[in-house]
């Protein structure tokens, strides 16, 4: 009997805690600091994904607008029709019953998110760009309202009432900052200041990166900065570019340092919040192809920094690329938990465009697995610069996307395609490469990862129950050459492009050219790899080829991974245990950014999308969000 009472007790007791309420919202960019963009959602499962229909669809451009001009910031992305529009990154935000998103036309609005109806507009004012990768919510303080904070392509910093779309006048000049300050725009007041993505608020704090030029190397500083939330008062500047008497400062040469632009967090800022520690995830240094300007390992470029979110104190630093001459950035970093030795340490998962994946000890910056300093090439014909000799490799987990390519890679899916990537190759003076290969100016070397990178701003998500680091790869080279200026400094000779035919968009090395996959992080392995999209040019038996994609996955609680992305239009849904392909809906154009999910009012899960495209062939009347949910 008395085992009976027990057993009903606990069982009172596990149901209860199964009830226990969870969070159904969306409230920031990867859905928590941490980067994890893991849904508890579980609604939609592997079972009843494939009836997923059509719910609702908002068209973001007004029907008396006219598309904003393309922005003057150079841009290594996908190739994309900028005459029209900026195409939207964005990733909706869904709290306490409002979806929040950022439109290419220059409005913010908040959305009824079961049925898509606007519940108030801001309109920027002289035909500003909102960050492109949409906005933060912050829940306010006991003396503040809960807000919507974004910045811009100008450069400011708006907040906004989250019940009412209005600037709250108390922050900034009339509820709009000027991030343009004197410090960080480094005598240069008409240099590129912006921001692509949103900023991330912690407690009292607004913390925000930047997007600034990439040539040339002069220019606005990429340094980090914490601003009241209430006030918009600068609480504190963490240099990204070590000053004098800073660490890290001795590794710029002489007076390389001054005035350097790029070394920014042009992607999303991470935190632990229970630590108290926010982590930087910094890009390359300007000008990123060259560096006969800036010898030495140029601390802090391409590493992950963690600083105290109170003060933005410097905790330590994990440099995955020594002097950058590749644009390689450092746009991934998701907190994850790795199981080892019967211990659970706390991690942070981080990735260049290598699509090389290091797994640190987020306390300590340490890595967790093996990592070598492994000599690259050098060899090079550029006579000022001076290629760092070595580069950080991890030993496990091994190389997510290719690293080289031989002549022996060339593509033969079609005789056609094969013909035109042979006459590419001697037209250009295309040449092999190794990993890090430098770049020169007798001949184009065929880097792998190209311009776009292996992983570009979407990075990953995890699934803590698996263990499971799941990121969507790319495998597009870009043929690059250095010219050298009149000025005496070196650029790219042809500007940005890409080792393909541009009419057909298919790669010149042999598929596959797009994959997801999963990465156990309790032992370093790769668990599983899905080719990851379909190139709809080619005969039906060459089909499964992967494409190139953008944006990130999204994960739930009942084993799926969402994602989008790729420039075949579809969004899809992934068995997170095994990779098998599940379910797939053909849009009138490509997702550039990442899906997300949340519970509606109605207590109906939804998944919701941004499809403004950006990619050759895409519908013209196509800037919508999208969204999906059962019968």
């Amino acid at each position: 009997m008395k085992r009976m009472i027990v057993t009903a007790v606990l069982g009172a007791l596990m149901t209860a805690c199964t009830n226990a309420p969870v969070s159904v919202d969306w409230p920031t960019y990867h859905r928590d600091a941490g980067g994890s963009r893991f849904s508890p959602l579980d609604q939609i499962t592997p079972a009843n994904v494939s009836k997923l229909q059509l719910a609702w669809t908002y068209h973001m451009r007004p029907a008396s607008s006219t598309p904003l001009p393309p922005s003057s910031d150079s841009s290594d992305e996908i190739p994309m029709r900028r005459s029209r529009f900026i195409p939207s990154e964005a990733t909706p935000l869904v709290v306490d019953g409002r979806m929040f998103i950022s439109t290419p036309y220059g409005r913010v609005v908040a959305l009824d998110p079961d049925n898509g109806s606007e519940l108030w507009v801001y309109e920027l004012p002289n035909h500003d760009q909102p960050s492109t990768r949409g906005v933060e919510y912050w829940p306010g303080m006991e003396d503040s309202e809960p807000a919507i904070f974004f910045g811009t392509r100008s450069g400011k910093l708006i907040k906004l009432s989250a019940a009412t779309g209005q600037p709250i006048a108390s922050f900034g000049q009339g509820g709009l900052l000027d991030m343009k300050t004197p410090e960080v725009m480094n005598g240069s007041p008409r240099a590129s200041l912006g921001m692509s993505s949103p900023p991330l608020t912690y407690k009292n704090l607004v913390i925000t990166g930047s997007r600034v030029q990439e040539t040339p190397s002069l220019g606005a500083a990429g340094d980090v900065r914490a601003w009241d939330a209430r006030t918009g008062q600068l609480v504190w500047t963490f240099h990204t570019v070590p000053r004098p008497g800073e660490f890290g400062h001795d590794t710029w040469e002489g007076d390389s340092w001054k005035r350097r632009s790029g070394v920014n967090v042009w992607t999303s800022l991470v935190a632990d919040a229970e630590r108290g520690i926010v982590y930087l995830p910094i890009g390359a240094p300007a000008f990123d192809r060259w560096g006969g300007d800036r010898k030495g390992a140029n601390l802090f470029s391409n590493s992950i920094v963690a600083v105290e979110a109170a003060t933005g104190k410097y905790l330590w630093h994990f440099q995955t690329v020594h002097h950058d001459i590749w644009d390689l950035d450092l746009p991934s970093a998701t907190l994850v938990e790795v199981k080892r030795n019967g211990k659970t340490v706390p991690a942070i998962a981080v990735m260049n465009k290598t699509a090389l994946l290091f797994l640190l000890d987020r306390v300590t910056g340490q890595p967790i697995y093996e990592v070598k300093e492994v000599p690259v090439p050098t060899d090079t014909d550029i006579p000022d610069e001076a290629p760092w000799p070595t580069q950080p490799m991890p030993v496990t987990p091994p190389p997510l996307s290719r690293l080289e390519f031989k002549m022996s890679d060339l593509a033969d899916v079609t005789p056609e395609h094969r013909a035109f990537c042979e006459q590419l190759i001697r037209e250009k003076n295309i040449v092999e490469s190794r990993a890090f290969q430098p770049l020169r100016g007798d001949s184009a070397v065929a880097s792998f990862p190209g311009s776009l990178g292996g992983i570009d701003w979407g990075g990953g998500a995890f699934d803590a129950r698996l263990g499971y680091f799941i990121v969507n790869i790319n495998e597009l080279a870009s043929h690059q050459q250095l010219a050298k200026r009149p000025d005496g400094s070196w650029g790219l000779k042809d500007g940005y492009v890409y080792f393909w035919n541009p009419e057909t968009r298919l790669p010149c090395q042999q598929p596959p050219w797009g994959s997801l996959v999963a990465v156990d992080v309790n032992t370093g392995n790769i668990a599983w790899r899905s080719t990851l999209g379909v190139s709809d040019n080619l005969p039906e038996p060459l089909k499964n080829t992967g494409r190139i994609s953008a944006g990130g996955p999204t994960l739930t609680a009942s084993g799926l991974t969402f994602i989008g992305g790729t420039d075949d239009k579809r969004i899809r849904a992934f068995d997170t245990r095994t990779g098998a392909e599940l379910w797939s809906y053909k849009l009138p154009a490509s997702i550039y950014g990442t899906p997300m999910t949340y519970r509606g009012k109605s207590g109906k899960q939804f998944v919701a999308a941004v499809n403004t495209g950006g990619f050759a062939g895409d519908a013209v009347d196509s800037d919508t969000v999208t969204t999906f949910a059962l019968p």
